[in-house]
């Protein structure tokens, strides 16, 4: 019995060397192909990087100053003026141009409101929109829509916006009527 142990013994251990010695030969021939691959595959990569890198990039964020940033509980009016822009009003003087980082078809329709989200700094301070990275708009029952920049706009540019969009916010400023007795 202990004959036939030795002989299994010696029949496993004799596979197990010799496939340590197949792996140990290998190791160096695949080192030698993956460094190759590697530096092969580098030079390519180095080259399509630096003749795409300026189409590619987007474009730089233009953040407004702390005291120019849009308050998102004083927003009085907003309109979707396309897909990816959008115009809001703060109170009588302060108007903001909103360009969207993609084109957000859903903005707007059936009259359902439009809700600004800061980023998760500006929510914990102050509840602003500056055009920073992860600032949001959305509309109920719609995915967000990320924003690209925010800007100040004048008076003349919010009107000919006004006058061009799609749809408007429900508490929109509107001329008031004359009562005529």
């Amino acid at each position: 019995m202990a004959g036939i142990w030795a002989r299994r013994h010696a029949a496993r251990s004799l596979r197990i060397n010799q496939y340590c010695i197949e792996v140990t030969v290998m190791k160096p021939v695949i080192t030698v192909l993956l460094v190759f691959a590697l530096a092969s595959g580098t030079g390519t990569v180095l080259a399509q990087s630096q003749s795409a890198a300026p189409a590619s990039t987007p474009p730089a964020r233009n953040i407004l100053p702390n005291n120019d940033c849009m308050r998102v509980d004083k927003i009085n009016e907003w309109h979707v003026v396309d897909d990816k822009t959008v115009i809001a009003r703060t109170g009588p003087y302060q108007r903001y141009l909103i360009n969207l980082q993609a084109r957000c078809q859903w903005l707007g329709i059936a009259n359902n409101p439009l809700r600004f989200t800061p980023n998760m700094s500006e929510k914990a301070t102050n509840n602003r929109i500056c055009g920073q990275v992860n600032e949001k708009v959305s509309s109920r029952n719609q995915p967000p829509c990320g924003i690209q920049s925010v800007s100040l706009i004048s008076e003349a540019q919010f009107d000919n916006y006004r006058a061009h969009a799609k749809y408007h916010s429900v508490t929109a400023q509107k001329p008031s009527k004359t009562q005529t007795p």
